[in-house]
C-alpha cells in the first residue's frame, strides 16, 4: 500500500491535496501531512529521521519558498528552501527508494517567445525565484531517478494568499482597480494539479521526468481578474496597466504559457479550461465561507 509524504502541507496545494484525499478514493491509502514546522526541509538531519520513520513509498514536496519579490533582497531564504531542501529530499529519497513528485514552476522560463513552452526548452530564469527552483530541479535530476518534477503557473485556490483571493478582497475593498494586462500565462487551479499528481501515483506509471501542468487555454492577469469579478458578480471598474506601469523588484516573464500535452499523452488526461475551474473554485471559498 501507497505510504505518502506531503512536505509544505499548509500551503495551498498541500491543503488542496488535502481536500481531494477527503473526498474520494484516496481515503485507502496513508498520508501524512507534515508542515514547515512539523518538517524543516532544509534540515538533512530532520528529512532523514522523518523517512526513517515514516517508511514512505513517494513524497509530494509541496515545500517551496514563493514570495518571488522578497526573493530579491532574500536570496539566502529562498536559497535554502528551493535548492538545499530539493538536494536534501531527494538525497532522503535515493536513499529509502522513494519517489518524489516535486512541484516547480513557469518562473524557470524568460518568457521572451509567443509559443507555449515544452519541457526540454532551454530555461532562462529573470530573477532569484526562478533560478533557486530550477537549481531545485537540477539537484533532484542530478541525484534521483525515480522523480516526478512537475512546472505549474499562476497557482490560486480557495487556500492561502493568491491572486484570487486577493482581487476579491480588493475588489469589496475599492470601486476601481489597476491590473497588467501585458503578462500573458495559465492559471491553474491548485485542487486540479493536486488531483495530476496523485494521479501519477495511483496509475503506477514509471515515465519518470519533467511535466508541465497547468489548466487549458491562456489570459493576462487583467483577464483573469476580470473572470474572477464576472463570476463573483463583483462590482469594480477595472484598468488594463502595463508592466511598465506597476514596477515590482522581480521581473516576471512576459509569456510562460506551458505546453501540457505531455502530461495530457503520458497520463491520459484532460485539463479543464481555467474559467470552468476558477468558476469551481469561487464556488468552493463561497462554501468555506459560508
Amino acid at each position: 500500500m501507497e505510504n505518502i509524504l506531503v512536505t509544505g502541507a499548509s500551503g495551498q496545494l498541500g491543503l488542496c491535496i488535502k481536500d481531494v484525499v477527503k473526498h474520494s478514493k484516496y481515503q485507502n491509502i496513508r498520508f501524512e501531512f507534515l508542515s514547515s514546522k512539523d518538517l524543516d526541509v532544509t534540515n538533512k538531519d530532520h528529512v532523514i529521521a522523518a523517512f526513517k520513520k515514516g517508511k514512505f513509498t513517494h513524497c509530494i514536496n509541496c515545500a517551496a519558498y514563493t514570495q518571488v519579490d522578497k526573493a530579491e533582497s532574500d536570496a539566502l531564504a529562498a536559497e535554502n528552501v528551493n535548492v538545499i531542501g530539493a538536494q536534501n529530499l531527494a538525497k532522503a529519497c535515493q536513499l529509502f527508494k522513494v519517489t518524489l513528485l516535486h512541484i516547480s514552476t513557469d518562473f524557470v522560463f524568460d518568457g521572451n517567445t509567443d509559443v507555449p513552452y515544452v519541457e526540454t526548452d532551454t530555461c532562462n530564469p529573470l530573477g532569484v525565484y526562478g533560478e533557486t527552483k530550477l537549481k531545485g530541479e537540477l539537484e533532484i535530476t542530478e541525484r534521483l531517478k525515480e522523480h516526478f518534477i512537475i512546472r505549474t503557473s499562476w497557482l490560486y485556490s480557495e487556500h492561502a494568499n493568491n491572486f484570487m483571493k486577493t482581487m476579491l478582497r480588493l475588489g469589496n475593498e475599492r470601486s476601481s482597480l489597476s491590473v497588467v494586462a501585458d503578462q500573458i500565462g495559465k492559471p491553474t487551479y491548485a485542487r486540479d494539479l493536486a488531483g495530476f499528481v496523485l494521479n501519477i501515483i495511483e496509475q503506477k506509471n514509471a515515465a519518470y521526468g519533467i511535466y508541465h501542468f497547468s489548466n487549458d487555454g491562456e489570459t493576462s492577469w487583467y483577464g483573469f481578474a476580470s473572470e474572477i469579478f464576472l463570476l463573483s458578480n463583483t462590482n469594480v471598474e477595472l484598468a488594463a496597466i502595463s508592466t511598465e506601469a506597476y514596477p515590482t523588484p522581480a521581473k516576471r516573464p512576459k509569456y510562460s504559457v506551458l505546453n501540457t500535452n505531455k502530461a495530457k499523452e503520458t497520463f491520459g488526461l484532460k485539463i479543464e479550461n481555467w474559467k470552468e475551474s476558477l468558476a469551481r473554485a469561487l464556488a468552493n471559498l463561497k462554501s468555506l465561507n459560508c
